[in-house]
């Protein structure tokens, strides 16, 4: 018996330090290959740059994105360790857009909001790669996703956004995934876009 009580908190221990290293991995394509070319048809390769909130700038960024999102950043699955993966699209030697994502936690489990933008920031497509929800079908119908394309950070920081919460009964779901757009358009600036200028 003595043994069993041993041994459980050592198990407990090793559950908890498993989850805390699963939360703390970033947003990466499932299939970098294909989907780059589903969203770029014109596109003949990509390169991929990771960079954590740490090495850009530690806790004055991560102070500069929580003002810019009107929200603290969630410790262990928004950390400054966590990598954010920025995709640069290439044609031939030429950039012509970038694919980013991050994830996000919803109502009934975590999400991964991947976006699409121009060469200057703007959304040219959105999409969720992973979502848990009874309702994910109508937030994922391209019905909805369709109408952020052409937003900038700029639209989401002036909360110049007229979307309509697809759902019946998951609004939660809907305001995470406008703070996860949010805060992906903010990272992307703040980490990536703003070194390439």
């Amino acid at each position: 018996m003595k043994k069993t009580f041993k041994i459980l908190p050592i198990f407990v221990i090793l559950i908890l330090f498993a989850g805390s290293i699963w939360a703390a991995v970033g947003c990466s394509l499932n299939d970098p290959d294909r989907d780059v070319k589903r969203i770029f048809s014109e596109s003949t390769g990509y390169k991929t740059t990771f960079v954590t909130i740490k090495e850009a700038g530690g806790e004055a960024l991560k102070k500069q994105v929580e003002e810019k999102l009107q929200d603290k950043l969630e410790p262990v699955y928004e950390g400054l360790d966590v990598p954010y993966a920025f995709y640069t699209v290439l044609k031939g030697k030429n950039k012509i857009g970038y694919i980013h994502g991050v994830n996000q936690k919803g109502e009934f489990g975590g999400m991964q909001l991947i976006v699409a933008t121009d060469l200057n920031g703007r959304i040219v497509n959105f999409y969720y790669q992973k979502m848990s929800s009874p309702e994910a079908g109508r937030f994922m119908n391209t019905k909805f996703t369709s109408q952020f394309s052409g937003l900038t950070l700029d639209d989401f920081i002036k909360g110049n956004i007229s979307v309509n919460d697809p759902s019946a009964n998951s609004r939660d779901d809907f305001r995470a995934t406008l703070r996860g757009l949010k805060k992906n358009m903010i990272i992307f600036d703040l980490l990536f876009l703003q070194k390439q200028k």
